[in-house]
């Protein structure tokens, strides 16, 4: 008997194993197809269709997993997930192809603990919430130090325009909703197949009838109002026109010291005189376009120190931004005294500052005002957690990373009569930020990016298909300045027009129209960002503390039963 008790124990174990294996490869396959939705190393454009069904598996995994597995597929997902999408984060640094995906695989543990609890919560209407969680998830995951956009899922829908005009309203996570609810439902069907116990359509479809018409309502309603807010913004009229010529230098700008600077300055300026034939308003240069520091070294002098020759190069572009009449945005790190009871250089040259990276308007041959970066990049330009963290602050320190001191104001520039504010690098990937520089008063967005490290196309697009979205929840134009790509215009329809070539030197002037806040008041987005972000998290905790207690509930009821048992 005790041999036949460990035979079935042995087989249970084996096919636990085999269901475990399973579960895993499924996840593996699902990370891959959704990774595939998006830009990447298969092709420039993504398979966009993929995001319609690449969540139906894993939504059935959670569901038919238990809670000793449910957060490990969580990190196994997300790990593999971010590996294939960020492939291109290996250009960057070997390290951070590894970080990233370890942060996000840590973040879909929670969200995979969550979503099971959903289910164990409400076992048949389940995927009433699963949305909800999943816009909160999404929220929640770029809203922390390491805060990353990337790899959203409704960034997949870029192709399809009409599908997400709502986020004027909604937002971003309105959408996420309508794309998760229907692979949820999908899934809770599809798994008692697996099983042998398949539902009947008919008996299923009545006991579902009335959220899957809910659900289809919506997603008609989006779409009529999709396709009305893209004719209206198509037709619309801007209240003004302004002319700007971008510069893409196609090189990474901290890479090499003076000669390399300057063989980078030879190149903007040969492209910007090239510029100045269509008659621009505004010349961009992109994120630290032009390395050494304006505002330092127009400050200090640098006689007889290491500097002098990156003080004589300063010297040269205050001139040559000077003499082209032209307004002059670019981005230009920010050196200031970091102690002021000592000099600006020490005795071996080395300098008394502290550095932020900027945008600045240089027009009339002097800075005429700036943009200090809020959101800067975890890990790589700034690391909050020196004394929690002492081993990996040290680590990082010495792979020589740039560390900036974060900005504090959402500041709005002005030029001949228009306001525009300037996201730098992957902050037009934040909804936030970008609502906050229309809500203070920007009428167009331009984006300062360098984006050249990637050295994949593919890196390129789907930043400049996340920064498409910006342009549909605020209503208002984008240019993107980048170094290497995507260069081009962004109309409110969230449509990307004449974008340049990637990893090209060149430069286009754009025509960019301006919808002012008299003639186009804010949006409702706009007006309350992220609300339907908040009620996603309000609804999420909501099921969480309705679980909780149903689970103190039914433990409760566990022991009284026992004590019971025992007493009799």
């Amino acid at each position: 008997m005790i041999l036949g008790d460990n035979r079935l124990n042995n087989f249970k174990s084996r096919r636990s194993l085999r269901t475990l294996c399973s579960e895993v490869l499924v996840l593996l396959a699902s990370a891959f197809v959704l990774a595939m939705a998006f830009p990447g190393f298969m092709t420039d454009g993504g398979i966009a269709p993929l995001v319609f069904i690449a969540l139906i598996p894993v939504f059935m995994v959670i569901k038919n997993t238990t809670w000793k597995c449910v957060w490990f597929h969580g990190f196994i997902f997300g790990l593999v997930y971010y590996f294939f999408f960020n492939y291109w984060l290996k250009g960057f640094h070997s390290l951070a192809i590894v970080i990233a995906p370890v942060i996000k695989g840590g973040e879909m543990c929670l969200l995979f603990l969550a979503l099971k609890a959903v289910d164990e919560a409400f076992p048949k209407k389940g995927y009433i919430f699963k949305g909800a969680v999943w816009a909160a998830y999404a929220f929640l995951a770029e809203n922390w130090f390491a805060g990353y956009p990337y790899g959203n899922i409704v960034y997949a829908l870029y192709p399809y325009k009409v599908l997400y005009q709502i986020a004027d309203i909604t937002g971003i996570w309105g959408v996420i909703y309508l794309l998760v609810f229907p692979q949820a439902l999908a899934a809770d069907y599809l798994l008692p197949w697996i099983g042998k116990e398949a539902p009947k359509f008919k008996t299923w479809l009545k006991s579902n009838l009335i959220p899957l018409i809910v659900w289809a309502v919506l997603v008609v309603a989006s779409i009529i109002y999709g396709i009305f807010a893209l004719a209206y913004w198509t037709d619309r009229e801007p209240s003004s026109t302004i002319k700007i010529a971008a510069v893409q230098h196609n090189h990474d700008s901290w890479k090499g010291g003076y000669k390399t600077y300057r063989s980078n300055f030879n190149n903007l300026k040969r492209y910007t005189t090239e510029s100045l034939a269509t008659d621009p308003d505004l010349i961009i240069w992109s994120e630290t376009a032009f390395v050494p520091s304006v505002a330092w070294h127009t400050t200090y002098g640098a006689e007889g120190t290491v500097w002098e020759d990156i003080h004589d190069l300063t010297i040269d572009f205050v001139d040559y931004a000077e003499s082209i009449g032209v307004p002059l945005l670019t981005g230009n790190p920010k050196s200031v005294i970091a102690d002021p009871t000592q000099p600006p250089y020490d005795e071996e040259g080395n300098k008394n500052s502290k550095e932020y990276n900027t945008v600045i308007l240089f027009q009339d041959g002097e800075i005429k005002g700036e943009y200090i970066k809020q959101h800067l990049v975890p890990f790589t330009e700034h690391f909050p957690y020196e004394k929690q963290l002492p081993w990996l602050y040290k680590l990082l320190k010495a792979m020589d990373y740039n560390w900036w001191i974060p900005g504090t104001e959402a500041t709005v520039f002005e030029l001949n009569g228009v306001h525009f504010s300037t996201p730098i690098c992957y902050e037009d990937s934040f909804s936030v930020l970008n609502a906050e520089y229309v809500a203070s008063g920007a009428e167009i967005i331009i984006n300062m990016t360098n984006d050249n490290w990637s050295k994949k196309a593919s890196a390129e697009w789907q930043h400049a298909e996340i920064a498409a979205f910006r342009s549909v929840e605020t209503r208002k134009s984008m240019i993107r300045g980048t170094n290497s790509g995507i260069t081009c215009l962004v109309v409110p329809t969230g449509e990307i027009q004449d974008p340049m070539e990637p990893f090209t030197m060149g430069t286009h002037t754009y025509t960019v129209p301006v919808y002012s806040q008299e003639d186009y008041p804010n949006t409702f987005y706009v007006n309350h960002i992220d609300l339907f972000a908040k009620i996603a998290i309000y609804v999420s905790e909501a099921v969480l503390a309705y679980w909780l207690v149903k689970k103190l509930y039914f433990l409760y009821l566990n022991i009284k039963k026992k004590k019971e048992a025992e007493n009799d």
